[in-house]
């Protein structure tokens, strides 16, 4: 019988009725002849309500205890989704990530998964019954719960994909698919029915929210195909897979934008060796996630050093550049909250010039300023202010898609 990974997102089961209208999903799919595996993220909202909760006891809650909080939320979804399918007359049975067991580090509310033990989950199939897997959680060395990041159940889903040799990994969420740009700011965004890991993985990286980025580099490692589709639509979405010749014939294949990042900046940094070494494995020994960084000329022995990281991590990590600027004698610590980060992303770039120009072009007739500039083979980011974001995203959607011959269909 085929194996499929179904993952739902929180929009798909935030209500009893969309949770009903999820149980009819599963039971087509076990119909059809299928062994199914669910994946299930918390209720809609119910995650951030539980981190609330923890922040106003303590303006920095201890990393283990926050776990034990928030994991909670995925735990009543299986429990929900499980009871519904019983309803309709299909056996299943619940598992948190502690009782398959997924095995991760020890890094709490930010976890990696090192291994999964498949038995039980090999041995609910076998005695027919569909197992609804908790997303976002695992259990550390310690026996603790560990839980993976926003986006985490992505990762629990398609690892489980990988850990299992399923045929495919569905993603269900509240979108028909990827698009060439965000659908609320870019009225003429397309769907795009086949696209690359290496693309998915930029453009999750650069702010698209349809996919976490780990998971999408588990799917690239051990080649599992994810069909990424909406729960309430029933339509084809986006194939996620192994790059083609023919994929490179689009040199923009999609828009991101981010508007999660702060820029933090070291002021007046001596300009000798070893200073950006010591400031950035002080960030990194942390667990701070660094992005852009822009080092500018020395000017009489000094220099500015500015690097993004994701808000959640702003004030932990401007905390710890202030730590570093007192050691190294630098000037002081400035942090700006109010930044974007854009990006045009396409396969094709590797074969095609001309594509920075043409987006610095682009923003340049929009009187937008750029502050720092990120590239790789198929991606160019650049960091603006917020507000410009949404004209940013149009103008270049416009320039790099709609008028152009660029094709979409992978």
């Amino acid at each position: 019988m085929p194996l499929i990974v179904q993952k739902f997102g929180g929009t798909s089961v935030g209500s009893i009725e969309r949770i009903r209208n999820v149980a009819n999903k599963i039971k087509r799919a076990v119909d059809d002849g299928n062994k199914v595996v669910v994946v299930s993220s918390a209720m809609a909202g119910e995650t951030d309500r539980l981190l609330t909760l923890t922040r106003e006891l303590s303006s920095k809650p201890d990393p283990r205890e926050q776990d034990m909080v928030v994991s909670t939320g995925e735990q009543v979804a299986i429990g929900l989704i499980s009871i519904a399918l019983k309803e309709i007359g299909v056996d299943a049975v619940s598992l948190t990530g502690w009782q398959v067991p997924i095995h991760t580090d020890n890094a709490h509310t930010k976890a990696r998964i090192k291994r999964i033990d498949t038995g039980r989950i090999l041995s609910e199939l076998d005695r027919g019954k569909v197992v609804i897997v908790a997303g976002f959680q695992g259990v550390s060395d310690y026996g603790d719960i560990t839980t993976l990041g926003r986006g985490g159940s992505d990762t629990t889903a398609v690892a489980l994909a990988a850990a299992l040799n399923a045929d495919v990994c569905e993603i269900y969420t509240d979108v028909t698919g990827v698009f060439t740009a965000d659908p609320r700011i870019v009225e003429n965004a397309r769907k795009i029915p086949v696209i690359s890991y290496e693309e998915m993985m930029e453009m999750a990286s650069l702010g698209s929210k349809v996919m976490q980025i780990r998971s999408v580099e588990f799917a690239a490692k051990y080649g599992v195909r994810i069909h990424v589709k909406s729960s309430f639509i029933e339509e084809d979405g986006t194939w996620i897979v192994e790059e083609s010749e023919e994929m490179e014939k689009v040199v923009v294949r999609g828009i991101s934008h981010d508007l999660k990042e702060s820029r933090i900046t070291v002021v007046q940094v001596p300009d000798k060796p070893g200073i950006a070494a010591k400031l950035f494995k002080a960030l990194g020994d942390r667990n701070i996630v660094v992005d852009m960084i822009v080092q500018n000329v020395s000017h009489e022995g000094y220099t500015d050093i500015s690097f993004t990281v994701n808000k959640i991590d702003a004030e932990y990590a401007e905390e710890i550049a202030k730590e570093v600027a007192k050691e190294i004698g630098a000037k002081g610590v400035e942090r700006n909250d109010r930044i974007a980060k854009i990006s045009v992303v396409g396969l094709g770039m590797k074969t095609h010039a001309g594509t920075a120009g043409k987006m610095f072009e682009v923003l340049y007739r929009e009187g937008i300023n750029i502050y720092a500039i990120s590239t790789s083979e198929i991606k160019i980011s650049c960091l603006i202010d917020e507000k410009y974001a949404e004209l940013a995203v149009r103008a270049l959607h416009e320039a790099f898609i709609e008028n152009t011959e660029n094709i979409v269909t992978g």
